[in-house]
């Protein structure tokens, strides 16, 4: 396909993250062998079905005692890769203040397409929900960001939203109407109707619950501005958190530290 440009933007390098990353080839090793190190000693339970494709599967850990409430990490990868089992580590934070967390897969596209990968985050979260009692937390790196934030818009069928008390979004996608001028649509099959439905930057938020939006400062100039867009467009309870010299690929590092700054801005905002 042929590159698409509008307003002298290439938005295939625009939305690309590994080309502009020194050693971008080393992290999916690195996730994979940190999460599968995390599993070996984690308390919970892998592959909980909360819906009936292969992949509706939640991870939920736990801490040790009673835990004070629910996190939620959804994983990112432009809604076309990757899988719940690359993330297990970045529990360890949450679970180290006394946090059960929940990691979701979810059916990628192009066998899914976004409405449904959406439904299928809500289902998660209120599965989760019924097995860990009080407050909700949710957090997820880009497409995950996009979905967390998702969750919050009132078109979304999510019994347990009641229960949600932050929404920590990194690095997220929250405007889609690029992705239609970009190659990944070939897969992602979004149309003018459901780019602007599904993106959470042109959607109005339930009230009442804060959002942090997180971004490395050294992320590309596009996840920059989708960032600050969602800023923009939700103000309110809405904060925006600019992290330092991070990139997209390291950005998500700090839940994996219980002090870190990112974990205090999802758990103790």
């Amino acid at each position: 396909m042929k590159t698409e440009r509008l307003d002298g933007i290439d938005w295939n390098d625009a939305l690309a993250n590994a080309p502009h990353i020194e050693g971008a080839e080393a992290y999916t090793d690195l996730w994979a062998a940190c999460a599968a190190a995390f599993r070996e000693h984690a308390r919970g339970e892998t592959d909980i079905a909360y819906g009936d494709s292969p992949r509706a599967r939640l991870d939920l850990f736990l801490p040790e005692g009673a835990p004070r409430g629910l996190v939620v990490f959804v994983h990112g990868g432009y809604w076309l890769r990757f899988d719940k089992s690359y993330w297990s580590h970045l529990a360890a934070g949450p679970i180290a203040q006394g946090w059960a967390v929940a990691l979701p897969g979810y059916t990628l596209a192009p066998e899914a397409r976004l409405p449904q990968i959406t439904a299928q985050i809500a289902q998660a979260i209120d599965c989760a929900a019924a097995r860990v009692p009080g407050p909700i937390r949710l957090s997820g790196h880009s497409a995950g960001g996009h979905l967390v934030t998702r969750m919050l818009c009132p078109d979304v069928a999510l019994g347990a939203r009641a229960r949600i008390a932050h929404v920590l979004s990194i690095s997220g996608v929250h405007d889609l109407r690029p992705l239609l001028l970009s190659e990944m649509n070939e897969q992602l099959h979004l149309t003018p109707e459901t780019a602007r439905s599904e993106s959470p930057a042109l959607q109005h938020p339930v009230p009442g619950i804060p959002v942090t939006i997180w971004v490395g400062g050294h992320e590309r100039p596009e996840f920059l501005r989708q960032s600050a867009l969602l800023r923009e467009a939700w103000g309110g309870d809405t904060r925006l958190v600019v992290d330092g010299t991070r990139h997209h690929f390291d950005v998500i590092a700090g839940l994996e530290d219980p002090k870190s700054p990112l974990a205090n801005a999802l758990l103790d905002p």
